[in-house]
């Protein structure tokens, strides 16, 4: 196996260890892992395999149970909305967002420490989404999956992440104290903690998001990608497949990323826009109708901040009013998304356009939450 490493302590834990973060400086692990050179398939190669983003399983890590876990995840489309903005429909996953791509990679991981003993439960936590996709994929996998959910999370969500067999406890407070409770669970002996935010296995499934451009386009690559940030999860999977793609010499581009957080819970923009290399405190946990990235204190926020920066992008904010819009503009498009997942879209139509193509992801249903009033 590859092994976990802290990125700010340098400490290292084999994968199969059971261990959630570093016992150093209590932060998310990265995995030691890079594509062997010239490893990556070429666009003639990827034409037979098979249709879901073990495809490109190369730029993978190492998971032999991969293929069992598997709901078709990934391949989702690339549709023009504007002249120069198209936007990937990753709401077309099998539970209907875009964390289908890191859950699948959690799964598989936990499937294979299940296999050599020791594992008896999964955890997640989640405003609604993460949880759903690990209940669904740890139901495939035969795991058995517990998922804290804050106090209010959509009365469809729950019953989503209900069906697929998983145990469901609601939080009392805000998205950070979801988070704490899972993290005290994750400590008891025995459990795997299917964080999309602490296990590294999820940006390596988020990174298929940038594979799959590259492939729609071409061997191309758009010149803007924009994205939405609370933990920062598709972005920095974006950044991985971005550092990859150049190795592997398969794109000389780099396009910017382009972050967008809510106006009411924005700790991420604050920071940038004040030059700062992290955020100096947890922003107050305002209301906001995107509550899937209304995150006071991303815990990686330092990667984010330097992924945005080395690929000369911004950060946007938006306001509930331009979710409303955005919401309605996209169903009248034919698109219903839910009201995180336009997020992007909102700020895009409301600043002037970046030169060439920009690509916008549209990550949730909106049958999730329906329309916000």
């Amino acid at each position: 196996m590859t092994d976990y490493v802290c990125p700010r302590c340098r400490v290292h834990s084999p994968t199969d260890a059971l261990t959630w973060c570093c016992p150093k400086c209590r932060g998310p692990w990265d995995l030691e892992f890079t594509p062997a050179p010239a490893s990556l398939p070429s666009l003639t190669s990827l034409a037979s395999r098979v249709n879901s983003l073990w495809r490109y399983a190369e730029a993978l890590p190492p998971l032999p149970y991969g293929a069992e876990v598997t709901l078709g995840e990934g391949r989702t489309p690339l549709v023009p909305l504007t002249e120069s903005v198209s936007a990937k429909l990753d709401f077309l996953m099998p539970t209907l967002s875009f964390k289908d791509r890191g859950a699948v990679m959690l799964a598989a991981h936990a499937l294979r420490l299940a296999r050599a003993g020791g594992l008896d439960r999964v955890v997640a936590d989640s405003s609604g989404n993460a949880g759903t996709a690990v209940a669904a994929y740890g139901a495939r996998a035969g795991l058995d999956s517990l998922a804290y959910v804050p106090e209010g999370t959509s009365p469809k969500k729950l019953e989503q992440i209900r069906v697929h067999g998983a145990r469901v406890v609601e939080v009392p407070g805000d998205r950070e104290a979801t988070a704490r409770a899972a993290r005290e669970a994750a400590d008891a002996p025995g459990t795997f903690y299917a964080s999309h935010v602490y296990n590294p296995y999820f940006l390596h499934g988020t990174k298929t998001y940038v594979y799959e451009l590259w492939e729609e386009l071409g061997g191309r690559l758009p010149d803007t990608i924009v994205v939405p940030v609370g933990n920062g999860t598709l972005l920095l999977g974006a950044a991985l497949a971005l550092d990859e793609l150049r190795r592997q010499g398969l794109t000389d581009i780099r396009p910017a990323l382009v972050a967008v957080q809510a106006e009411a819970v924005s700790p991420l923009a604050t920071a940038f826009h004040a030059g700062a290399d992290d955020i100096t405190a947890p922003a107050p946990a305002r209301p906001t109708l995107a509550e899937g990235i209304a995150i006071p204190a991303p815990p990686r926020a330092r990667q984010i901040l330097r992924a945005v920066r080395e690929t000369g992008g911004t950060f946007l904010t938006v306001t509930d009013d331009q979710i409303r819009t955005a919401q309605r503009d996209l169903a009248k498009r034919g698109l219903f998304v839910e009201a995180t997942g336009v997020a992007c879209w909102a700020a895009v139509s409301a600043v002037p356009p970046r030169p060439g193509l920009t690509v916008v992801p549209l990550c949730g249903a909106g049958a999730k939450t329906g329309l916000v009033s």
